[in-house]
């Protein structure tokens, strides 16, 4: 075994290495030809995790435990050393003595690198100094880092390397560890604030086989064993809308959803929606349902309502700002909706607020173009922006008494959108000319868009008056561990191949 291996590390050892993963390469086989190659080790018993010793000194001073971890710094004092050990739980300080442990065995613990994975079998105790640490009694190398980590005080701060190699991110950077587990204590957090309330969550096909008539572009693959081209689904939002007809009253998915499309501080290619659907409700209890949902999460996430993000304290705690989208264009650029009486009045008052609009937009597209050029980076404290106008809004229900906009609402926090949400349409016969439309549109666009006739069917059975809401889950953890961009919270975001 130790011939094999010896002659996979020359193999190895002939590629584009430094320096220093040579000499760690070399150490590694030297081990192997003593019979001792980490590798082959296939368990350890850890009793604690660092953070158990560091909580639970009290009780445990004086007695033995077994740590596994990572070593992250290390000072040799001749016949004893200390080294720091990274885990799950953080870092922790051990104590090594030649006396202790053996000559041997402290020769080779003299020979481990920084970053090398090692076991730790020793007593509680608190230094002079007052710091908890660990009498080592037995040290084993578990497995052999063979690239030497950043260095210590200035970290990794290459981006493009923290995105692509985060498990190197990881290693050195204790507060983006700290940022994924917020993201999980996230997760669990909205699941319990939802199923308390009587939501059932549910999985639905990442894979369909229809390309709609939505704004979104989708990812194209092909099933082979049918011959079809399937496409990875750009939202949940119809098949809960389906379980809603079937009796689900209260449904909720969190998600992966997949969009062909650029890539910025607030998009990734894939990312994760969180989908909520409620039956007898109506686009304003969606507005309480959210509102609620994201307090009780940044209370259980950061213990406080006002948080900092990205220099500005949002509170979250104080009521939400409502301002139909009408109304905010007024305030913000000046233009009053209700004083168009042409399409042509509408583009103009685009025009006079210095902006060019399409030939073709209505009154509709043109109050929606003014608010996203004019009101949409002003929104800094939480603000719900309702009643959009029917042409940006094919889901959505129809306002009765001014049916040219509908039941819908946005909530911006710090000039960025964070959700949609509509009383749904549950029209059959207006969703499938709305969709008609949106196919027609797409087709002149060169797509083979169709529209979802098992969805019209759907609806044709009942579907009762229903609220829904999405939102971004990757810009709620943006927003809660106060992180600039959607890469520093998704763990794998997309990036361009290396030439």
């Amino acid at each position: 075994m130790a011939e094999e291996y010896t002659r996979q590390q020359e193999g190895a050892a002939s590629e584009d290495y430094s320096e220093q993963t040579l000499i760690r390469i070399n150490k590694l086989k030297a081990l192997a030809d003593e019979g001792m190659n980490p590798y082959h080790i296939t368990s350890y018993d850890q009793t604690h995790l660092s953070r158990d010793i560091l909580e639970g000194f009290e009780s445990l001073d004086g007695r033995e435990v077994s740590i596994a971890g990572r070593m992250m710094s290390r000072r040799i004092m001749g016949k004893a050393s200390f080294a720091h050990i990274l885990d799950a739980g953080g870092r922790i300080q051990t104590y090594v003595r030649r006396d202790d442990v053996g000559k041997e065995v402290y020769a080779r613990f003299k020979e481990y690198d920084i970053g090398d994975l090692v076991g730790v079998r020793g007593t509680v105790f608190k230094t002079r100094t007052g710091e908890i640490s660990v009498h080592v009694l037995e040290i084993t190398l578990l497995t052999k880092c063979l690239h030497p980590l950043p260095e210590k005080f200035h970290g990794l701060k290459d981006m493009d390397i923290r995105y692509r190699q985060r498990y190197l991110d990881l290693i050195v950077n204790p507060d983006v560890r700290e940022t994924f587990v917020k993201r999980s204590h996230i997760i669990r957090a909205i699941r319990d604030f939802l199923d308390a309330r009587g939501f059932l969550e549910v999985d639905t096909p990442v894979l369909g086989t229809l390309e709609t008539g939505a704004a979104a572009r989708p990812f194209i693959t092909h099933h082979n064993a049918l011959d079809i081209d399937m496409f990875l689904r750009i939202e949940t939002e119809l098949h809960l809308k389906r379980l809603v007809v079937g009796g689900l009253d209260r449904g909720y998915e969190a998600g992966r959803i997949f969009r062909n499309e650029g890539m910025d501080t607030r998009h990734n290619p894939e990312f994760t929606s969180v989908e909520m659907y409620q039956a007898y409700t109506d686009y304003q209890g969606m507005m309480e349902l959210i509102e609620a949902l994201f307090k009780d999460v940044c209370l259980k996430i950061n213990g406080v309502l006002d948080i900092p993000y990205q220099g500005e304290i949002i509170h979250l705690g104080e009521p939400w700002a409502r301002m139909t989208m009408a109304e905010s264009v007024k305030r913000y650029a000046g233009q009053d909706y209700y004083a168009w009486a042409t399409d042509e009045d509408a583009r103009a008052a685009c025009k006079a607020c210095g902006l060019t609009p399409e030939p073709h937009f209505t009154r509709g597209e043109c109050l929606n173009f003014l608010f996203e050029e004019t009101v949409e980076d002003k929104l800094i404290q939480p603000t719900f922006i309702y009643d959009y106008p029917i042409e940006v809004s094919p889901l959505a229900k129809r306002k009765r008494n001014e049916p040219q906009l509908t039941e819908r609402f946005e909530f911006f926090i710090k000039g960025c959108e964070f959700g949609n949400a509509f009383s749904e349409l549950n029209d059959p016969m207006d969703q499938r000319q709305r969709f008609e439309r949106q196919v027609a549109a797409k087709r002149k666009e060169g797509a083979k868009a169709s529209v979802d006739e098992d969805f019209v069917c759907a609806l044709e059975y009942g579907l009762p008056p229903t609220g829904g809401l999405g939102f971004g889950l990757d810009r709620m953890v943006m927003l809660l561990t106060d992180s600039a961009s959607i890469r520093d919270v998704l763990l794998f975001p997309t990036m361009k191949p290396l030439d």
